[in-house]
C-alpha cells in the first residue's frame, strides 16, 4: 500500500496551505536528484511532489481525505451523486447498522453507524453505505468494468490522559464491530496531540471482491487535566509561590508531565507571569519539543500566624510601593 501522503511531507492532516508549502519546498531540496546522490532519493522526489501536488488542490485533497488510495477512482461529482443518493434513499431501506447522531463535543452533527454498541464511525456522514454507493457510481459508467473495489476508512476516538499522550507506549483497545468486540494494540506516538489521526492499516470496512480491507483511524482526543492545559505542543501549569519567593525570587520545584523540574521565579514576579521553560512541554518525534510555561499565581497564608501578621503588619507600614498606582495612571490617561 502507498504511503499516506500526509505522511510523505511529515505534517498533520489539518495542515494549511503555508505548513504544506513549506514541507514541500524543504523536502525537494533535501530529496532532489541534482544534489542528493543516495539511490532512493530520486523515487523519495516523486514521493513528495505527488503527496504535494495532490494535497495542494484543495479538491483532490477532499477527495483523497474521503477515499484514501483510491480517490482517483472516484469522480469529480461524487459530492453531487451522493445528495443524489440520499434524497432518493429517504422513505426506502435503512443503512445496514443502526445510524446514531452524536449531540456533543466537536463532531456534534455527525452521522455514526452504530453496530450494536457503538465504536466505528462511517467516513461518510447521512447513513449512506459507501461501498454500495461507489459501486453504483462505478456501474453507471458506459462501458466501465467493475473491478475490486477498497473497503472504507473507518475512524473511533481514542481518549487518552495528558500523561499517557506525553509518555506514548503501547495500549490494548476493544471496540465494537459487525462481527463483535475486536481488540486491538495500539502504539501511541510521544507526544501525540489532540486530533492526530493514528492510522491501523487494513483494519476498516472490508472490500468488494478483491479489494483491500479499508483503515481504521484512531483520533486522539486528550482528557481535561486538573494541573495541565495543552495547546498544540506546548503546556501551561500554574506555578503557585508564596510572596516573599514572588518579591525577592526563588528557584521552586514545578510538576511537569514527565516529572518534577526546577524553575527559577525572577525577583519581582507578579501573578499571571509566565515563565518558559523550553523543551520541557510535549516531545515531538517529528519536530522540536513544545514549552512549558508556568504561570505564577502569588499565594499568601490563608491563615497567618501572630507573627506573621506583624511582619505583614510592618511591611505595610514601610513599603512605598502601590499596587494600584499602574492603573490609575491608565485611567487618567483614558480620560486626557
Amino acid at each position: 500500500m502507498a504511503r499516506d501522503f500526509y505522511d510523505v511531507l511529515g505534517v498533520s492532516r489539518d495542515a494549511g496551505r503555508d505548513e504544506l508549502q513549506q514541507a514541500f519546498r524543504r523536502l525537494a531540496r533535501q530529496n532532489h536528484p541534482d544534489v542528493n546522490r543516495d539511490p532512493g532519493a530520486e523515487e523519495r522526489f516523486k514521493e513528495v511532489n505527488e503527496a504535494y501536488s495532490v494535497l495542494s488542490d484543495p479538491k483532490q485533497r477532499k477527495k483523497y481525505d474521503r477515499f484514501g488510495d483510491d480517490f482517483r477512482q472516484v469522480p469529480d461529482d461524487w459530492e453531487e451523486r451522493v445528495g443524489a443518493a440520499a434524497g432518493a434513499g429517504r422513505g426506502g431501506p435503512g443503512p445496514r447498522g443502526r445510524r446514531t447522531t452524536r449531540t456533543t463535543g466537536a463532531d456534534a452533527g455527525a452521522d455514526y453507524v452504530d453496530f450494536g454498541g457503538g465504536g466505528f464511525r462511517s467516513d461518510f456522514g447521512g447513513g449512506i453505505d459507501i461501498e454500495d454507493l461507489l459501486g453504483g457510481m462505478f456501474a453507471g459508467r458506459a462501458g466501465a468494468r467493475i473491478g475490486p473495489l477498497a473497503g472504507a476508512d473507518q475512524e473511533a476516538e481514542l481518549p487518552l490522559t495528558v500523561e499517557e499522550a506525553y509518555r506514548g507506549g503501547r495500549r490494548e483497545i476493544t471496540l465494537n464491530g459487525p462481527d463483535g468486540p475486536r481488540t486491538y494494540t495500539v502504539t501511541i506516538p510521544p507526544g501525540v496531540t489532540d486530533g492526530r489521526r493514528i492510522r491501523l492499516a487494513g483494519e476498516g470496512g472490508r472490500g468488494m471482491g478483491d479489494g483491500p480491507a479499508g483503515d481504521l483511524y484512531l483520533i486522539v482526543r486528550l482528557q481535561p487535566h486538573p494541573v495541565f492545559r495543552v495547546e498544540g505542543k506546548d503546556i501551561t501549569v500554574q506555578l503557585r509561590v508564596a510572596p516573599w519567593e514572588s518579591a525577592l525570587g526563588a528557584t521552586v520545584p514545578v510538576t511537569t508531565p514527565g516529572g518534577a523540574t526546577k524553575v527559577t521565579v525572577p525577583p519581582g514576579s507578579s501573578s499571571g507571569r509566565r515563565l518558559r521553560l523550553r523543551g520541557e512541554g510535549m516531545p515531538d518525534t517529528r519536530g522540536g519539543p513544545g514549552d512549558l510555561y508556568a504561570e505564577v499565581r502569588v499565594m499568601v497564608p490563608p491563615h497567618p500566624s501572630d507573627r506573621e501578621r506583624e511582619l505583614f503588619s510592618e511591611l505595610a507600614q514601610v513599603s512605598t510601593f502601590d499596587p494600584r498606582g499602574h492603573s490609575r495612571q491608565e485611567a487618567r490617561a483614558g480620560r486626557r
